[in-house]
């Protein structure tokens, strides 16, 4: 074993564990190895590692590029409102039987997951699915992960249905075969639907849990909270005392929110501040607690009409759900940070991660992708956040505006003639969909900002990172140090019998890997692999790339290998070992059904 195997594999461990960890950033750890691999190999002029030009090369790769205007075809499919046209219809089928629905909902959105990125299928049906399930009488729980799994269904049945068959079709090109047919992946990626589908239908309803949404955690007193404005009176004996110390702790129901001195919010921590005269208070109460504290007399509240209270000024809150983005630019700053209260004029209740409810020292703890934040406000203020990109809010689906209704009909068309003109017609995908997200830019649809704002640049720089590695891997040897420690493990096997078990490693460890690290990352690290390990038993390679396709993107045992599982584990009040409860048997009927079918339909002496 050579020094540049031994360091490039070192770096490979390095963004391993970096990625499970996430200490840093996936897309961070991916520029970093980028970087690392560029200084090594300019410095050590050694013939085994690539040099600058060849890992400046990864970025003429065609794959992202196709990856990234599938972004904006996307987010064009949706600001139309085609998805939303489904959402409205799936909504009219509610007085289904619970399985009955179930089967319309998983098939529905797999068939748009099929031509579409699977994110914003999820993001718009998740409140959609939400409120069909309060109408059913059905907790939320036993729809939301069947919605995601649904949308990766989908994803493994054609060439755009999700980046990482698209990251494979451009490894196969780079190898000198025949890139991927737009339904090639049908073939295998059907069957997998329909028995996915069964299995869930079947076993769903009793394997999926009961979990209480952040709503259940309120008291119906709780949900009754206003929001109250009060100021503290000349000569009360509230100042120089703190909240905890006050009369206002004591009454039952309130909770301080803010301090208003001087016209501006107090920083810190405001339970600990010091009540100066004149100060500005803003309260959370429920109605038992606006009464004591009018008792108090501390503190001054002037007559609401209707309300029969004396009050500064009093909103009734309304509480609302929200699920924090991938794109988000509060992601890594606490509440106090990005000083919530005052740029979304919402406070929030609580905090929902990794199966448990948050409810204390929410001020100092960063918000992350995929928190679901339970949150009081105004109507006013609720609207006003609707529109933003930071937070998406559970109450009802995202409405498209009325006046791009006339482009639907456009974008579905050319969408299906770039589908037509990659089937038939032999045009690259890259061809048609960069000619499709130019129409649609030229047309207005979208909007340049809007466009760029789309393209998830996080997962681009990991590919890119992950592509740089995977040249080292193969330049260095160890790609083929790997694949002949593999295909020796079959050297006790009958030779006929060698393909089909050499099948099998290759999916399990695509699965394997496509669960803690990323499924993009999983195909650009596994795809040299498998393709020299055809090479290698002297069979077609195809079938083995088939297989990483169908591994990486068939994650269902864990809340992270996933975007869409990540997105709905929050908002489903699920736990860990919620995912592995369905995820694993789905994984091993996915493996089963892969390796059963795969070599039926790619014959490995072709």
């Amino acid at each position: 074993m050579t020094w540049e195997i031994t360091f490039v594999l070192v770096l490979l461990v390095f963004a391993i564990v970096s990625f499970v960890k996430e200490k840093l950033p996936v897309d961070v750890t991916a520029i970093l190895v980028f970087a690392i691999l560029l200084i090594v190999g300019m410095a050590s002029g050694s013939s085994r590692l690539p040099d600058k030009d060849a890992l400046i090369q990864v970025f003429a790769n065609s794959a992202p590029l196709t990856i990234a205007a599938m972004f904006i075809i996307s987010l064009a499919l949706e600001k139309v409102g085609a998805i939303e046209l489904l959402a409205e219809a799936l909504g009219r089928l509610t007085k289904l039987p619970l399985r009955m629905f179930m089967v319309v909902m998983i098939l529905s959105i797999a068939f748009v997951s099929a031509f579409m990125n699977n994110t914003p299928v999820v993001v718009v049906f998740l409140p959609v699915v939400i409120g069909l399930a309060r109408k059913m009488k059905t907790p939320a729980s036993k729809l939301l992960i069947p919605l995601s799994y649904a949308s990766i269904f989908g994803g493994v049945c054609t060439l755009m249905g999700t980046s990482t068959n698209i990251l494979m079709s451009g490894e196969l090109r780079s190898a000198g075969m025949a890139p991927l047919g737009m339904f090639e992946l049908a073939s295998v990626g059907l069957p997998l639907v329909f028995i996915a589908t069964a299995f869930l239908v079947i076993f769903g309803p009793k394997l999926l849990p009961v979990r209480e949404t952040l709503t259940a955690i309120l008291s119906e007193e709780e949900r009754r909270e206003f929001i109250t404005e009060a100021f503290v009176r000349p000569k009360s004996e509230l100042i120089g005392q703190s909240f905890g110390e006050s009369s206002l702790k004591r009454a039952r129901g309130i909770r301080l929110l803010e301090i208003i001195r001087d016209g501006v919010a107090v920083d810190g921590d405001i339970r600990k501040t010091k009540f100066e005269e004149g100060d500005r208070l803003v309260l959370s109460c429920r109605p038992s607690g606006i009464a004591e504290a009018q008792a108090s007399g501390e503190v001054d509240f002037v007559h609401e009409k209707g309300l029969d209270l004396e009050q500064i000024a009093a909103h009734q809150g309304a509480i609302v759900e929200g699920v924090i983005g991938p794109k988000s630019s509060i992601t890594g700053k606490n509440i106090r940070e990005i000083n919530f209260r005052q740029r979304y004029r919402m406070i929030i209740l609580a905090i929902h991660r990794h199966g448990h409810n948050v409810r204390d020292r929410l001020e100092t703890l960063p918000l992350d992708f995929g928190d679901t934040l339970l949150m009081m406000g105004t109507d006013q203020a609720i609207e006003k956040l609707r529109s933003s990109d930071d937070i998406m809010l559970l109450d009802k689906p995202p409405v498209s505006a009325n006046s791009l209704r006339k482009w639907l009909p456009l974008v579905v068309g050319m969408v299906v003639a770039m589908v037509a003109a990659v089937s038939f017609l032999n045009v690259p995908i890259v061809v048609g969909s960069i000619f499709v997200m130019a129409v649609i830019m030229t047309m207005g649809i979208v909007k340049p900002k809007d466009a760029y704002a789309s393209v998830e640049w996080r997962i681009l720089m990991l590919i890119y990172g992950m592509l740089a590695l995977g040249e080292a891997l193969e330049v260095s040897g160890a790609t083929g140090l790997a694949v002949e420690q593999i295909v020796g493990l079959s050297t006790h096997v009958p030779e006929p019998m060698r393909p089909f078990l050499m099948l099998a490693v290759v999916y399990l460890a695509g699965s394997i890997c496509t669960e803690f690290l990323s499924n993009n990352a999983t195909v650009v690290l596994m795809a040299p692999v498998a393709i020299s390990i055809g090479l290698a038993l002297g069979v077609d390679p195809r079938p083995f790339a088939i297989a990483v396709c169908v591994a990486a993107s068939a994650s269902f045992a864990t809340p992270i290998g996933y975007q869409t599982n990540t997105y709905v584990y929050s908002v489903g009040g699920y736990r860990f070992s919620d995912f592995a409860k369905v995820g694993i048997p789905l994984n091993l009927l996915y493996f089963i059904v892969s390796v059963f079918v795969i070599p039926m339909v790619w014959d490995f002496y072709k």
